[in-house]
């Protein structure tokens, strides 16, 4: 993706309202949706801290788009045109234990998990590969339209961003598209939503070239929590204006949350607090 405006203006603080974190500058204005009155104001948005649980070797020219947690190790998707793959890491020492290129044409995106199956998006080529998750063996292909950036799956279906204020659910095995959810903090629509991933019944979303998470309620699209992970962009120190924050891992077995970002040469485990 092209580099756009930063939706954090220089100097915010972060007491003020959630909407001016977060909202305030985003690369292009949205249609407002659905305001509350003024008589039932949306409740303050919480900013949540982090603490660091562990830190991991992370490949440092991985263009990270997309992560995710299956059967004991991680699973990467790379992007940028010549580039892109889709790779199963160790965890204890970031070494790659399998990949497959995706076409040199083709920048990859969001990677998303459904049963046995990795499933991982194009930016501009409206094209899903599928994998096995076993031995990343090529399954097909789907298509669908518009830009692909981030991808989860819930118990339903496919969760998909495409750098809108939207999700889009869709057909695990078809990709068609079932529905839209509006995301909204404090009543207005947020933008650039990025990696995504499904924790105990919320969704985790990157909001691009911020440090932050936003933690989403399916049903509504209201974000419930902003996630401030700026301690770690200042850890990494990143030079390349693209290495910014994206990477949202969950092992649900043992309640480990894993992030990570562009270029970046470490994966650290968090735990959020509150």
């Amino acid at each position: 993706m092209t580099i756009g405006h930063s939706l954090i203006a220089a100097g915010l603080a972060l007491a003020g309202p959630a909407v001016a974190v977060l909202a305030q500058g985003a690369a292009a204005p949205q249609p407002a949706t659905r305001t509350l009155p003024a008589s039932a104001p949306a409740p303050a948005v919480p900013i949540l801290s982090v603490s660091i649980v562990a830190r991991y070797p992370h490949d440092a020219t991985a263009f990270t788009e997309g992560l995710l947690w299956h059967d004991g190790a991680l699973y990467e998707s790379t992007g940028k045109e010549g580039q892109s793959d889709v790779r199963r890491v160790t965890l204890l020492d970031g070494r790659i234990v399998a990949r497959r290129r995706i076409d040199p044409a083709q920048f990859g995106e969001g990677l998303g998990l459904w049963k046995n199956e990795l499933i991982s998006l194009t930016w501009h080529d409206g094209i899903a590969h599928r994998w096995d998750a076993r031995t990343l063996k090529p399954t097909g292909t789907n298509r669908y339209a518009g830009e692909g950036w981030g991808l989860t799956s819930d118990r339903d279906g496919l969760i998909q961003s495409d750098g809108s204020a939207s999700l889009i659910l869709r057909d695990p095995r078809t990709l068609t598209e079932r529905r839209r959810i509006g995301v909204t903090i404090d009543g207005r629509p947020l933008t650039q939503l990025n990696e995504l991933e499904y924790v105990d019944g919320a969704i985790l979303a990157n909001v691009w070239q911020t440090g932050y998470l936003v933690r989403i309620a399916p049903g509504t699209g209201r974000v419930t929590a902003i996630i401030d992970l700026r301690p770690l962009v200042a850890e990494i120190r990143a030079r390349d204006r693209d290495a910014v924050l994206n990477g949202i891992a969950w092992d649900a077995a043992k309640k480990r949350l894993f992030v990570t970002g562009k270029l970046w040469p470490t994966l650290f485990e968090i735990r959020i607090n509150g």
